[in-house]
């Protein structure tokens, strides 16, 4: 059976995950993806050696979120809210909250419609790079039902809150383009430029330290709740940790023997 997640690392450490349920337009639910995920997510945190990664899908859309099958299923006599809940909790809201611990840059490579969960799977990353063909849309509104898996915590995070209630509360779809213009991705490319585009972000995010880009990425996330004073006194202990690895010291060196090779030189 085909697994409906791959899960490949380069000789960087930067690691694509790619959805590859493409019979069902890459749904979220009911097809094994989400516990995939999960899976991925704790070998991740669990690898030092992972120092990117980069989700992005098989066909041609990114993910359409759920399945219309299972939300009959939800319908059905034999689940009571509390039952619903419970699976909400236990099931895909575990997504978002595995995704947010990641410590390395995380990239979504939208490929395609990102629809419903689907847009909120390519929010969760830090950022996101477009094809030509992306279109997002946060459609739960259109099928009846709300965000249940964080999107609206991600989404005005993203973009803000006007742009944020417009597409919530319409569930109409925006192109690649609009998406650009309105900050939910970072750049457009050409279909087949997309994932080369993609590994080549992840790969100048690897080469640089470890340390120094795993904490800048919790100082990111920190500064958008932290007050000032807060922030500042976090980035000072993070600057103090920083200042004694072995990848700041061999920077400094190297920069130090450079310039003194330069001066010799000059005499």
């Amino acid at each position: 059976m085909t697994s409906p997640l791959s899960y490949e690392q380069d000789d960087l450490g930067v690691v694509t995950l790619t959805l590859n349920h493409p019979e069902t337009r890459n749904a979220l639910t009911g097809t094994g993806i989400v516990e995939a995920m999960l899976e991925a997510c704790h070998r991740i945190e669990h690898d030092p050696s992972v120092r990117a990664v980069i989700i992005t899908a098989n066909g041609p859309i990114f993910s359409s979120g759920g399945k219309i099958d299972e939300m009959e299923r939800q319908i059905g006599s034999g689940f009571g809210s509390e039952v619903l809940r419970q699976e909400y909790r236990q099931g895909i809201q575990r997504l978002p909250l595995a995704i947010h611990q990641i410590e390395v840059p995380t990239i979504a490579a939208v490929n395609g419609p990102a629809i419903g969960a689907g847009c909120d799977l390519a929010c969760m990353c830090d950022l996101r790079i477009a094809s030509e063909h992306a279109t997002f849309a946060e459609s739960f509104v259109k099928v009846g039902i709300v965000a249940g898996d964080g999107g609206a915590w991600f989404l005005p995070r993203v973009i803000g809150m006007a742009r944020a209630a417009e597409m919530s509360f319409t569930g109409e779809a925006i192109d690649a383009k609009t998406a650009l213009d309105w900050g939910m991705v970072s750049r457009v490319v050409p279909a087949e430029e997309l994932l080369s585009t993609a590994q080549t972000l992840a790969r100048k995010m690897a080469v640089n330290s470890p340390p120094a880009v795993r904490m800048t990425k919790r100082l990111l996330r920190e500064g958008q709740t932290s007050s000032l004073a807060n922030l500042l006194e976090l980035s000072a202990a993070y600057q103090a940790i920083v200042h004694k690895t072995a990848e700041h010291a061999k920077i400094v060196g190297d920069f130090m023997a450079a310039k003194a090779a330069r001066r010799a030189a000059r005499k």
